[in-house]
């Protein structure tokens, strides 16, 4: 079986800092243009230019409703529920914006019935005991692992562990009518997860973090319909880049992050016609953006003579055979309504 890992692996990696991984300038990139297989792209700031709130688009119980409140090291938040109930995956991005961005959509706080954790960092759990304060009905599920690590790392109330439900890897849990699968991934913090998650007929595969694709990502990963992947760094612009060595390393690592280059061709080799929708997460700010990504993304497809869509429902759009997007770095999403026969 390919492993997909990266071609450099190192022995020895730097600390594990939550720091790192925030933006080195904190600011947006300015618009750039790139050579890529001998092809000019313009690369831009991931926005929300292209948001269009859906008022009414929660109307139909037998689909699943996905949206992102931010995706990168700035802060990782993502909705997915049906009309009736919902739950977070992870809760890096401040209460306001979460409120703000699933209300313009249609979903009020009360069908947020959970926060599902990956890891432990910050970016992806900054905000837990936040919002949990706040609305007391959500419950918190992640391993035990995962939560002594936040209590270790973090400067947050022991009071989380009231609203905690423990979860195990490899053993379905139930969400209302969503069946979830916490799997392994190759990441820095503890306890790292990837979901599988099932609803009806219909499978979500999530994996935000990792440095390769493990064995046990590969399973989940080859039965979705939908999936949610990393594409986090172009490797000409990291080695290339302003990062000090020892973040560089950390990055290309195998508990690191997920290059355009590995994420496209894993992608290309398991495809099928079943694959309906790829969302590309966690891209770096610094050292990548969502024209590359896309760009590499879509050759590695285009070669397996994959029509691609860009999501945004255009008729033109819903024609090809797989949706494939880039999920903004700071702003919320489209919501996104998948269903199988779509």
């Amino acid at each position: 079986m390919a492993r997909y890992r990266k071609q450099k692996t190192f022995t020895e990696l730097p600390g594990l800092f939550d720091e790192l991984e925030i933006d080195m300038t904190g600011k947006a990139k300015q618009p750039h243009t790139s050579t890529i297989g001998g092809e000019k792209v313009v690369n831009k700031p991931i926005g929300n230019d292209a948001t269009k709130i859906n008022r009414n688009a929660i109307t139909n119980p037998d689909k699943i409703y996905f949206i992102t409140l931010g995706s990168g090291s700035s802060g990782n938040c993502s909705y997915i529920g049906d009309s009736d109930n919902g739950f977070l995956i992870d809760a890096g991005v401040d209460l306001k914006k979460v409120v703000d961005g699933l209300n313009a959509n249609g979903i009020p706080m009360e069908r947020v019935k959970a926060i599902v954790l990956t890891h432990d960092h910050g970016d992806h759990v900054r905000y837990a005991y936040t919002i949990l304060r706040k609305y007391r009905h959500i419950k918190l599920f992640c391993t035990l692992r995962a939560l002594n690590g936040i209590l270790r790392r973090h400067s947050i109330s022991r009071r989380i562990k009231d609203y905690h439900s423990p979860i195990y890897k490899e053993t379905p849990f139930k969400l209302a009518e969503f069946t979830l699968t916490a799997f392994e991934v190759s990441h820095d913090g503890t306890d790292n997860a990837g979901f599988f998650i099932e609803y009806g007929n219909m499978r979500f595969t999530i994996v935000t973090d990792t440095g390769y694709i493990t064995d046990r990502a590969d399973h989940y990963l080859r039965q979705a319909d939908y999936i949610m992947i990393e594409s986090n760094y172009d490797l000409e612009m990291l080695q290339n880049g302003a990062y000090p060595e020892y973040l560089k390393a950390r990055i290309l690592s195998q508990t690191g992050h997920l290059d355009n280059v590995v994420a496209a061709r894993y992608i290309s080799d398991i495809y099928t016609p079943t694959l309906k929708y790829v969302f590309l997460c966690h891209l770096s700010n610094d050292n990548n953006s969502p024209e590359i990504a896309l760009h590499v993304m879509r050759n590695a497809l285009e070669k397996k003579n994959v029509s691609i869509g860009d999501g945004s429902g255009s008729i033109t759009s819903r024609q090809a055979a797989l949706q494939l997007v880039a999920l903004p770095r700071y702003d919320t999403s489209l919501l996104y309504v998948l269903r199988k026969d779509d």
